[in-house]
């Protein structure tokens, strides 16, 4: 590692010579924003994003705007009684749920969550692009932060992260994640470090997701700390001091008093708290009071308050140790782990869909080449070194679960976009010919995930199947079946349920965020892994000859069945037990314990009383 001071590097007033680089950025934003709005409004059927999780925040939100209380997490619709006590953040609720009453000052309900939808998801936009563009104006110059915008700005079009109706936390965090690689791989004044510190705090209290980028991001102000010594002191307890603060702050707001010690691994509990307290803690002391050690000395006692770090998770949080989804049912990993989309492995994206392994994977790849070969020529050593750890973990966690995939995708672009930008100068050089334009386009093309997509479409399915796959998009609508286009999850097909006198309804996992959104009845699933109980109870509802099923529908207190034979999950277990209570229903066989409320002959959706 060397100690090339950041400052060498370009700043953004020697560098702003014509447009000032903010006002650049700004024009990328509202680019994006524009690019956003256009590519997805025209053609919008809802107003609400078409992931699940999308639905089940406006629930959540709905629930605190009626009253439900601040530390009060339980989803009481969803489950078996009393409900499910849901792992997400009333950080990400307030806000929108602040928009939503704002909005609501001048329009009705549904148009100002429309408006509040809206706005949410497109403001993030704003952060990852002046976060990335500040950085690659820091390290590269003008031409760089360019690069880095474009690349940026096409990153954020081809996700649906940040499209309207995107509320999901996951915008949040990849702004979050941008904002510390930037922060650690250019700055080196203390102010920005405690910054830094709060956006980790911020980090881990809005979802576990990025739980290993922080601790990475941790280790990483440590290591420079160790190297750089006395010139580190400042910004290693600043880091350090604002993230112990931040995080005891954020539990204390969060997590009820009666939950103080206990232990979760999917959200800001007693462990994640204790932990980070801990490692902050020892990290401050050593750099307020050890800074001046010689070096060895220094990374000696790094290695020590690793090891207390080490050994106080084995003691307070054993069990975060591991996958947090570890303690699935089997029959829960098989008939619905295995199904969601972004929680797949590498293998099983190669295993059902091929043609995309390239879109999520490839530019990772290149990424940590270019990392490697920069630090090896020792060309800014530090940045590249930030790069390449958060880089590497980001894609560690992608080959697990391919939802790792939109962290190192947009961790990349840094890195590959400082490389482009040397290739640009070699093709401005005299002697430069054909050779260096060739390698300075292809460098472009390479840095782009979306192309790698289609490319690894067009090579997998052939070229006469590309136009039919992009335009159907990357995943089918919540009960909905490709083959019928039949959406059982619409307003029009849930009216006659909704209409129903409350009650508990069995009916697919897909089926339940949209029950809980456009009904007043409670579900027994919906896909959400704190509700175990509910969700194999539907399984063993659906699978089980209608007699057995009666019991387990007594059992969880059903007055409902909504069945819609073209969900994927139904078909899924119609074929596993055809003799099984959907199989039945499917054949049109009427238990007598059932009665037919509903025919699903428009609709799709059928909807039986429990007798």
């Amino acid at each position: 590692m060397t100690a090339e001071p950041v400052s060498s590097a370009p700043s953004a007033t020697s560098a702003s010579s014509g447009v000032r680089p903010f006002a650049v950025m700004i024009g990328y934003c509202l680019l994006v924003v524009i690019g956003l709005c256009a590519g997805s409004l025209p053609f919008a059927t809802d107003y609400v994003g078409a992931d699940n999780d999308d639905a089940m925040r406006l629930v959540e939100v709905r629930d605190y705007l009626s009253g439900q209380g601040w530390f009060d997490m339980m989803q009481y619709r969803l489950g078996l009684l009393p409900g499910t006590l849901m792992h997400w953040s009333r950080l990400i609720d307030w806000p929108i749920a602040t928009l939503i009453r704002l909005a609501g000052l001048w329009f009705p309900q549904q148009a100002a969550e429309a408006i509040a939808l809206a706005i949410w998801p497109l403001a993030w936009t704003v952060p990852v692009l002046l976060s990335s563009g500040y950085a690659g104006l820091r390290l590269g110059g003008r031409v760089a932060m360019h690069i880095v915008l474009g690349l940026t700005a096409l990153y954020l079009l081809a996700s649906n992260r940040f499209l309207p109706g995107a509320i999901d936390h996951h915008n949040v965090q990849i702004a979050i994640i941008v904002f510390l690689t930037a922060i650690l791989a250019t700055a080196r004044t203390w102010p920005w470090f405690g910054l830094a510190g709060i956006a980790a705090a911020l980090a881990l209290a809005i979802g576990a997701e990025t739980t290993p980028l922080i601790a990475v991001a941790c280790v990483i102000v440590a290591l420079l700390w160790a190297y750089h010594g006395a010139s580190m002191r400042a910004c290693a307890m600043a880091y350090c001091l604002s993230l112990a603060l931040m995080v005891t702050l954020l539990f204390a707001a969060t997590v009820p008093q009666q939950s103080y010690r206990v232990v979760t691994c999917d959200n800001l509990s007693f462990g994640y708290y204790s932990l980070t307290a801990i490692g902050g803690g020892l990290l401050f002391s050593a750099a307020a009071f050890a800074s001046r050690l010689v070096i060895g000395l220094r990374f000696v006692l790094l290695a020590v308050i690793g090891g207390s770090v080490g050994l106080s998770a084995l003691i307070l949080a054993p069990q975060c140790l591991g996958n947090p989804l570890s303690n699935l049912d089997p029959m829960l990993v098989t008939l619905w782990l295995d199904n969601v989309g972004e929680a797949r492995s590498v293998f099983a994206v190669a295993r059902q869909e091929p043609g995309t392994v390239a879109g999520f994977y490839v530019v990772g790849v290149i990424g940590l080449i270019v990392c490697g070969a920069r630090i090896w020529r020792r060309e800014q050593v530090e940045a590249h070194l930030v790069f390449g750890l958060l880089l590497a973990t980001s894609f560690a966690v992608a080959l697990i679960q391919v939802r790792g995939a939109m962290f190192s995708n947009l961790i990349t672009i840094l890195p590959l976009a400082l490389l482009i930008a040397d290739l640009r100068k070699r093709t401005q050089r005299p002697a430069a010919g054909i050779k260096e334009s060739l390698v300075y386009i292809a460098a472009i093309l390479v840095s782009v995930p979306s192309l790698w997509a289609v490319v690894g479409t067009a090579i997998v399915q052939g070229s006469l199947r590309l136009k039919p796959q992009i335009a159907s998009g990357t995943g089918s609508t919540a009960g909905s079946s490709p083959a019928s286009g039949v959406n059982c999850a619409t307003p029009q097909a849930l009216a006659p349920l909704a209409a129903l006198p409350p009650a508990t309804v069995a009916a697919s996992s897909e089926l339940g965020t949209a029950i809980l959104r456009f009904t007043h009845h409670r579900v027994l699933t919906a896909p959400y892994h704190r509700n175990q109980a509910g969700m194999l109870t539907e399984l063993h509802i659906g699978l089980s000859i209608p007699e057995d099923a009666r019991a387990f529908l007594a059992g969880a207190k059903a007055g409902l069945v909504a069945f819609c034979p073209s969900d994927p999950q139904t078909r899924e277990l119609i074929q596993l037990k055809p003799d099984g209570l959907y199989g039945a229903l499917d054949r049109g066989n009427l238990p007598d314990y059932l009665e037919l409320l509903a025919s699903g002959t428009e609709t799709g959706l059928w909807v039986y009383r429990v007798k």
